[in-house]
């Protein structure tokens, strides 16, 4: 099972969100493991984009992968965590999707629009 923790003041019910999380996850194939989830305002999100991506302003959506592709076969997978501003983001459910794909190693700055077309599929159903 994927266990979910949501972190801060979330717009969306945490079914919903543990919903997403799961559906992105298992695309990937990854069924069984762990993230979370953080809401936060703008003036962490700038902080954590200067720290991080050295973009001195806040953006919708930030993703810390931790096991990555190569998970530790000792213990449950840790996928790490995804940071959402709701004030700078158009669409929730698609920052949901949107960063767990990150924390599974997809890029859509890298390939060829296959992770933004696996979102925009997941998100129809």
């Amino acid at each position: 099972m994927l266990e979910l923790d949501i972190v801060g003041s979330a717009p969306l019910a945490a079914a919903e969100i543990q919903r997403l999380a799961a559906l992105a996850a298992a695309s990937a194939g990854v069924s069984k493991g762990h993230l979370a989830i953080e809401f936060v305002g703008p003036a962490r999100m700038r902080k954590l984009n200067r720290e991080h991506r050295a973009h001195d302003a806040p953006t919708d959506v930030l993703s810390f992968p931790i096991d990555g592709a190569a998970p530790d076969p000792a213990g449950p997978r840790e996928l790490g965590d995804v940071v959402i501003c709701p004030e700078h983001t158009i669409e929730l459910r698609e920052a949901v999707v949107h960063g767990v794909l990150h924390l599974l190693g997809m890029d859509h700055e890298r390939d060829e629009g296959e992770m933004l077309a696996l979102q925009r599929e997941l998100l129809s159903w």
